[in-house]
């Protein structure tokens, strides 16, 4: 008989081939667009804090805003998945709009400590009512829709664990450039933006991936009460 745990790790074990669960490298590729979705959507944020370093405000938000598009515009000329792309420049577009209105280069990375925050706390209080957000993230990104976890409560407090994990290292990584940004260390947030970008969020996703994986693998499901 297969578990909820199993079908949680492998929604259909008659079809292997077609259903199975992706490998850690696998997954990992997937959601940070693998090496080349890592350098594309950094570079706009390189040229934007080198080109501002250099010379003007504008001219750098023009630069980084380019990039951007060009990136996004040659994905799309080559039928390769611009999701990343899209994201990057998303998120580039709006820093770059209120960066210009204000003058202000810090205003640059403020639509990402404001969305990092938002982020952060709605993690946190997902997994405060027993929601955790890693967990439903799972059931779209891997389960293929499945949500059996909800059915075994090790799986509960694994997913509840990653998911306060994820908030608090979020919201810490997020309060390093919320504190460059009240200090008006504009280079210093630029490099913050980058070496606490992906780096952490690559991590997470490794720890979150092998505890699951181990989870589903070695433990035996506990009935729920009442069951």
């Amino acid at each position: 008989m297969t578990t909820g745990q199993d079908r949680a790790a492998q929604p259909d074990a008659g079809s292997p081939d077609e259903e199975r669960l992706p490998s850690i490298a696998e997954q990992m590729a997937d959601q940070l667009g693998g090496w080349r979705g890592l350098v594309e959507s950094s570079i706009p944020v390189v040229v934007f804090v080198i080109a501002n370093v250099i010379g003007e405000l504008r001219p750098a938000v023009i630069a980084s805003v380019a990039v951007a598009l060009l990136i996004a515009a040659l994905r799309l000329a080559q039928r390769r998945p611009i999701r990343h792309a899209v994201n990057g420049l998303f998120g580039i577009a709006i820093g770059a709009a209120i960066a210009w209105r204000t003058g202000n280069e810090r205003d640059f990375y403020l639509p990402g400590i404001l969305y990092g925050v938002g982020y952060g706390l709605v993690l946190l209080l997902s997994a405060a009512i027993r929601q955790p957000l890693v967990g439903w993230i799972w059931s779209v990104l891997v389960a293929k829709g499945r949500s059996e976890w909800r059915d075994d409560p090790r799986l509960v407090r694994t997913f509840t664990g990653l998911t306060v994990l994820w908030g608090v290292v979020w919201l810490a990584k997020v309060g390093v450039q919320a504190g460059l940004y009240l200090a008006h260390q504009d280079t210093a947030l630029g490099v913050a933006r980058l070496l606490l970008g992906y780096p952490p969020y690559a991590l997470l996703l490794l720890i979150t991936v092998w505890t699951v994986r181990r989870v589903t693998r070695e433990a035996t499901p506990e009935p729920l009460p009442g069951n």
